[in-house]
């Protein structure tokens, strides 16, 4: 069987399987009604009309239309026009799909139909943070007074649009989510490819046809639309017929011949299936007069208001402000036509990553105490490739208010290329996660930076501390902070090692991400755990016994010890308290896990010898400890529970030290000693039972599995 989350086996939204579902419905012969994406106002997500007569019922095709079919013909761009919500982005984007049947399959599962075992379900499949996700909904639809409320076709009959648009309002939570949005977000969902913006005026006209034309050519799905200067324009139609702050589908790419002019064009569609671009070339502009019959019919120009039209390219420049394109592969952004049967040239490294408040959400470089508690990712460059230019690389890019002082001397073109042919190309993207839930939408700022790391720190355990990063600037990154759901960039690095954070831009705000990175093939990269390592005897225990601590031990154990001079969790408790400091001392919990970290025969009690050494690293952990309660409080903030880890000599990566935290802090804000103390004492069992574990696959996996395996028993 396929791997999960691939698109042949892809993973069961809220473990809904639709064969079983589907073939219990014809049993039973009973319609299949979604209890998890019920037809209620939940699943609406929008405010109630307060006019009974604007009420939302809840039909399925067959009740709306006798002669309702899943798909009417064949499936097409105009088959998709926009309701009553704001979510053309998504729309937009599923036009593009109509065009690439090899990629909408993949979206729309053929067989699925209104008749031939009908039962009510359907199901459609979407590209979720690095795996597909099947969604089964029924086929209950809103309708407001005999219509569809939301997506519907141009041709009455026909609801495979509208279907689509349902499970992907079950995915993210409910048709209001789907409200205002950037088209990148759809094309990403609807392909698993890498979507980015091309300004306009970034190529010339005749360059940036030939680009598009390209990009199709590739199954890359493109779109457009023109900047919306304040909220109050969004929605506005221009002159021309052009809708501002609007996602428009570039369905295709043509050109005519008028006289001896070669005449370039764009075929572009509104998804709301009318109001038409009104100038040159458009349906019934005059300049279709002079063309012959043979052309207008190669290009099967429609005079109708269905949404679709043809525009000049020098116009397109003119009129709209930014290209989307999201490619399948890294080899389809490249803008000129190449040999699409060749073997993709690239590798995807990838990694699932969560910001945690107080732990490993550490902002950004303005926060220098926090910024190197980011999430780390070390990636090794092992082989130089070449690659010719192309959109979005090694562009400049603006960083953070105040953070760039340095100057550098512009590069030429060819110097630029000759440079970029000495380097590895990679391309990395991070998407924020579950940011569109339910009825609101609320992106992090969030960026990338990528690190040089030197060849004395390469062998270094444990992740980069915050010298390091105060010491060092990055190579690259992906630009200032932005408020949407992925950022990217395209960079060309000297073969090494490297370090990538990946933040947002205030610290201690809660986040989920996914990090995906492309390498040209044959260059052996990849994302490489920090190893956690343990040095703990020689930074703790080996420090002698003070001569004091030996007297009072023994003086403890001469008054309190039992018949086989050792000592219980309540004695032990009691001597330790009289040493350590009053905001310091221990609970009888902690005890006991001491003790039982301890090779006691398995009584519980101690010896004079283990108590001695037990009561000197505690000593030594209280001295660690001070070091990093700033304000004598007795705790420290979960930032410092690394850098107080390592004092010990215990080095963890973040993701350790993120479960450490959930597990001993509690969910506070603060960790008082005796959770530092217990944190440590569990990570030396750990440590311990790991080197004498003898089984291969447990050492295969490596010491980090084992503590993220344990540590939350």
């Amino acid at each position: 069987m396929s791997e999960l989350g691939s698109i042949d086996n892809p993973v069961k939204f809220k473990d809904q399987d639709y064969d079983a579902l589907l073939q219990k419905c014809l049993k039973t012969a009973a319609l299949f009604s979604d209890t998890v994406f019920a037809a209620n106002q939940s699943s609406l997500g929008i405010p109630v009309d307060p006019d009974p007569k604007k009420g939302v019922k809840w039909l399925r095709p067959k009740e709306i239309t006798s002669n309702a079919v899943f798909v009417e013909g064949t499936m097409g761009t105009t088959d998709i026009c926009q309701g009553q919500l704001g979510n053309c982005w998504l729309l937009a984007a599923l036009s593009c799909l109509t065009m690439h049947p090899q990629l909408f399959v993949k979206v729309v599962p053929s067989g699925q139909s209104l008749s031939e075992s009908y039962a009510g379900i359907f199901r459609f499949r979407f590209w979720q943070y690095g795996e597909w996700v099947e969604v089964v909904v029924d086929d209950r639809l809103p309708v407001r007074e005999g219509r569809l409320l939301f997506s519907y076709s141009r041709t009455t009959n026909e609801f495979w649009s509208a279907l689509v648009e349902k499970a992907y309002a079950k995915l993210i939570g409910s048709y209001g989510s789907l409200k205002g949005g950037i088209i990148s977000e759809g094309m990403e969902d609807f392909t698993g490819g890498i979507a980015y913006s091309l300004p306009v005026s970034s190529r010339p006209p005749r360059m940036l046809w030939r680009a598009i034309t390209a990009a199709l050519a590739r199954s890359s799905l493109l779109s457009c639309f023109i900047h919306a200067a304040s909220v109050k324009e969004i929605g506005t139609v221009t002159s021309e017929g052009l809708v501002k702050g609007h996602a428009y589908a570039i369905t295709d790419t043509d050109k005519v011949q008028r006289v001896s002019e070669e005449v370039l064009l764009l075929r572009l569609r509104n998804p709301w299936g009318f109001v038409e671009y009104c100038g040159p070339w458009s349906d019934k502009c005059k300049d279709w007069d002079v063309i012959d019959n043979a052309q207008k019919a190669r290009l099967a120009l429609a005079k109708v208001e269905d949404g679709e039209f043809w525009i000049g390219i020098e116009d397109f420049c003119r009129l709209f402000n930014t290209v989307e394109m999201c490619s399948v592969n890294p080899d389809s952004m490249s803008g000129e036509a190449g040999d699409d049967t060749a073997t993709p040239s690239w590798t995807l490294s990838s990694h699932q990553g969560t910001w945690v408040p107080m732990c490993s959400a550490g902002g950004s470089r303005r926060y220098p105490r926090s910024f190197w508690k980011n999430p780390q990712f070390q990636m090794v460059l092992s082989e130089k490739d070449v690659d010719d230019y192309d959109y979005g690389e090694d562009e400049d890019v603006e960083e953070e208010d105040g953070e760039d002082d340095v100057v550098v001397a512009p590069v030429s073109k060819t110097e630029k290329q000759r440079e970029k042919k000495k380097k590895c190309t990679v391309l990395v993207e991070l998407l924020q996660k579950y940011r569109r839930q339910k009825d609101q939408v609320n992106f992090l700022y969030i960026a990338f930076h990528i690190y040089k790391v030197p060849l004395e720190l390469q062998d270094k355990p444990g992740s980069l501390d915050q010298q390091f990063f105060s010491n060092n600037s990055p190579v690259a990154r992906s630009g200032k902070y932005r408020s949407i759901r992925s950022v990217w960039r395209k960079v060309h690095l000297e073969p090494g090692s490297y370090v990538l954070l990946a933040s947002t831009y205030r610290p201690n705000l809660q986040g989920e991400f996914f990090l995906r990175v492309y390498t040209k093939t044959g260059n052996i990269q990849g994302f490489q755990d920090f190893p956690c390592t343990n040095n703990y005897s020689v930074m703790v225990m080996s420090k002698p016994v003070l001569p004091e601590d030996q007297f009072r031990v023994q003086k403890w154990f001469d008054e309190k010890a039992g018949s086989d001079d050792r000592v219980n969790a309540v004695q032990f408790m009691n001597l330790v308290n009289s040493v350590l400091e009053k905001d310091y001392e221990l609970p009888l919990e902690t005890c006991r896990q001491l003790i039982f970290g301890e090779d006691t025969g398995g009584r519980g009690r101690l010896s004079r010898a283990q108590a001695e050494k037990l009561l000197t690293s505690l000593r030594n952990l209280q001295s660690i400890f001070f070091q990093f309660d700033e304000d004598s409080s007795g705790t420290m903030s979960p930032f410092e529970l690394s850098l107080a880890l390592n004092a010990a000599g215990v080095e963890c990566d973040n993701v350790v030290v993120q479960l450490l935290w959930e597990r001993f802090g509690a969910g506070e804000q603060y960790l008082p000693f005796n959770g530092f103390v217990s944190c440590v004492a569990r990570l030396q069992v750990l440590f311990d039972l790991f080197e004498s574990e003898t089984s291969p696959e447990v050492k295969d996996k490596g010491i980090n599995a084992w503590l993220l395996k344990l540590l939350a028993v």
